[in-house]
């Protein structure tokens, strides 16, 4: 005979199990007897119409927490409308309608085939799915992101797949994915997720759904935790006889030659004028670099989605690492072709768009190719490259004042994407180089011009505007227009040898600089900092940004990684200990790729940089200890920048040199050490900002 122990034991496991639904055309039935429509239904429970069919066909369960909600809302619907024959069960005179959770209420999603009477769904603002802890502890952001509008993803761009089935969508929506393969996620994700974004320009392309996996997810799919090699994560792929990508192959899909990998891209080819196209993201592979996504990874799969979300409706749905979905934003932003009429058969055929780089690929002049390139090895070229590089200057110990000496502190300004100011209202070159012997400087023409500025005496307290190291030329050399333009500037004759010049030009960046721009500040307003603010209130908001909000300093890292490695994408170079100089590598076949464009604007950042050295001097004096990219590292009275930076009479800052604020170009204390410990690294020839800093300037040109 049983214990009394484990009669209790057995009654608690049951009170455990999980509720017990009827059977799925029962809750059918019970739906309909109350007239609520599917698509009301999934906006109580905050789901979609296509899982509230699921349920009612047998496909897939709830899961808690709807399921405890669901098995409310059908008991309170037995109760008023039993099944033929079975007695009802009054109900008290005043009861009200059974009611949902508060936990699931609020707008949904519509499916896709109610979308002409359903409201916008709501773009992801920075609030927690429901059933899932939030890794940060702040109040939900006051402004949400732009309202996603378009009907045919209702559901926005991506959604973050748990082990269990879920979906994490942005805007707090749980999608069920029934899928147990690859193949069936991609099916499911293109015929019933409603994901997608729309095309950022009229003669683009739409954004592919972006499905992320946790690791957990990707052991069901029958993929491996984690990938292990020599090699970095981000660089490996599953072999080709790996059961999925034979599974993928069987089912007529294909893989980009990427392959499996941490971004994996599965489509078909396209018919007419829709795509088959999905993209992954696998968490446990590294995909999401934590320099670029500090803390992410680590993150819950709906926090997951609520950083990735706001990141692809303010920049772009992501396709790889940041510096692949920076150099995608300028194609999706200036598309290479667009719809013309043939003016001989009338006709509409893809043509050229107009201040795009087309579609080919474009060969660079020597001088601003590298020395493995083809044009270079094959042409015999000893002329000399384009060193157009950010700053990495430390001032002479013995430039230094006994006045200097005696302050207490070095204090580092870091300016707010600096490259991404640079890309503002810069005009490049659209068309291939012509060569030109002694021309006639024009600071209008973009191009490479070969230059002897080695006459040019400057203070030796400030860097070279010529030299990415900041020391004086030597000798004849290549200069981007930006550089000799500023030479001019400064009062001296600019004589150039020779040139590659440009004769088509446009501003192709102005889009991409505009729409980070507005990502980058929108994202800092969300945080509370915002151009508003005085100097005193700026600096103590930017101490506690990151503290304060995880997740958006997490977006806005990766829009800043999104800058830099856009622009360093531009000249991306060989990889693979395999390559031979002189053999061509897949960058070269992208008309993005383009060194020219890259130097351009790190001419123009490094240019901009050094004007405000010398505008600082004429009006504090000061001179700097150090510069590294965009960091400049200045001797300071005090722990503030406050303490040294120019004001006018009327406490307002004065233009020309640095000033504090969240917008591009403009400047945030960046870290403070002591005078003595600056002076030591600059004696040992190291670079104090760059220990202040903590980072580098090289702008990344890999994957």
């Amino acid at each position: 005979m049983a214990s009394e122990e484990e009669l209790f034991a057995s009654v608690d496991a049951l009170l455990e199990e999980e509720p017990q639904l009827p059977p799925p055309a029962e809750r059918a039935r019970l739906r309909e007897a109350a007239g609520i429509t599917q698509a009301r239904l999934a906006q109580a429970l905050k789901s979609t119409t296509q899982t509230v069919k699921n349920w009612e066909n047998g496909r897939s369960e709830p899961k808690p927490p709807r399921l405890e909600a669901y098995q409310r809302l059908l008991k309170g619907w037995a109760a008023k409308y039993p099944a033929h024959g079975a007695p009802a069960t009054p109900a008290p005179v005043a009861a009200p309608q059974p009611e949902v959770p508060d936990t699931f209420t609020g707008p949904a999603a519509p499916d896709a085939t109610e979308t002409e009477t359903a409201a916008p769904v709501q773009a992801p603002a920075v609030q927690t799915a429901p059933g899932r802890p939030a890794t940060s502890r702040r109040p939900a952001a006051k402004k949400a992101v732009k309202p996603a509008t378009d009907p045919r993803f209702p559901h926005g761009p991506l959604a973050v797949l748990d082990g269990d089935g879920s979906a994490y969508s942005t805007g707090g929506i749980v999608l069920d994915c029934p899928a147990t393969t690859v193949v069936e996620l991609v099916e499911w994700t293109l015929r019933e997720s409603g994901l997608g974004a729309a095309k950022l320009n009229r003669y683009g392309k739409d954004s592919d759904p972006l499905i992320v996996l946790t690791a957990a997810a990707a052991v069901k799919l029958g993929l491996p935790e984690r990938l292990e090699g020599h090699e970095q994560r981000r660089s490996l792929r599953l072999p080709e006889d790996h059961p999925v990508v034979k599974q993928v192959a069987k089912a007529k899909w294909q893989l980009t030659q990427r392959g499996f990998g941490p971004w994996a891209r599965i489509y078909r080819k396209a018919q007419g004028r829709d795509r088959q196209c999905v993209q992954l993201a696998i968490l446990s592979w590294d995909a999401l670099d934590e320099r670029s996504w500090p803390g992410v990874a680590d993150m819950e799969p709906a926090d997951v989605a609520r950083v990735l979300g706001v990141y692809a409706t303010r920049v772009i749905t992501p396709r790889g690492s940041t510096a692949v979905s920076g150099l995608e934003l300028m194609t999706a932003l200036r598309p290479p072709t667009k719809a013309v009429q043939d003016p001989a058969t009338g006709n509409w055929v893809s043509g050229y768009n107009a201040g795009s780089l087309g579609t080919e690929p474009m060969d660079p002049a020597p001088p601003e190719a590298t020395p493995e390139h083809p044009v270079v090895v094959n042409s015999g070229w000893e002329g000399g490259f384009l060193n157009e590089e950010a700053y990495q200057w430390v001032r002479s110990v013995e430039t230094l004042s006994d006045e200097e000496c005696t302050l207490p502190f070095a204090v580092g300004l870091d300016l707010n994407t600096a490259f991404l100011a640079a890309a503002a209202r810069l005009v490049v070159g659209l068309s291939a180089p012509d060569h030109f012997h002694a021309p006639m400087f024009n600071p209008k023409i973009p191009g490479s011009w070969l230059a002897d500025l080695s006459h040019i005496e400057l203070d030796p307290r400030l860097p070279s505007p010529f030299t990415p190291d900041g020391t004086r030329p030597t000798g004849p050399a290549w200069y981007q227009t930006h550089t000799l333009a500023y030479a001019q500037e400064l009062g001296h004759d600019v004589h150039p040898i020779e040139a590659y010049l440009r004769r088509e030009t446009g501003a192709y960046l102005d889009p991409w600089h505009d729409r980070l721009k507005n990502a980058y500040v929108d994202t800092l307003a969300d945080m509370g900092i915002t151009k508003d603010l005085s100097d005193v209130e700026f600096l103590a908001a930017m101490e506690q940004h990151k503290q304060k909000d995880p997740a958006l300093a997490a977006v806005l890292s990766a829009i800043k990684a999104t800058v830099k490695g856009g622009v360093g994408k531009l000249r991306e170079r060989p990889q693979g200990k395999h390559y031979k100089e002189g053999e061509t590598w897949p960058a070269l076949s992208r008309p993005t790729w383009r060194p020219d464009i890259r130097a351009a604007v790190i001419s123009k950042a490094r240019v901009n940089m050094h004007r405000k050295l010398n505008n600082m001097v004429k009006m504090t004096g000061l001179y700097p200890l150090a510069v590294l990219s965009d960091c400049v590292v200045y001797p300071s009275p005090g722990e503030s920048p406050l303490d040294f930076l120019p004001y006018a009479a009327s406490g307002k800052p004065q233009p020309g040199g640095f000033r504090l604020g969240p917008t591009p170009g403009l400047a945030k204390l960046e870290g403070v050490q002591s005078m003595l410990w600056a002076v030591d690294l600059m004696e040992k020839g190291l670079n104090p900002a760059r220990h202040i800093k903590g980072g580098d300037a090289v702008l990344d040109e890999g994957e």
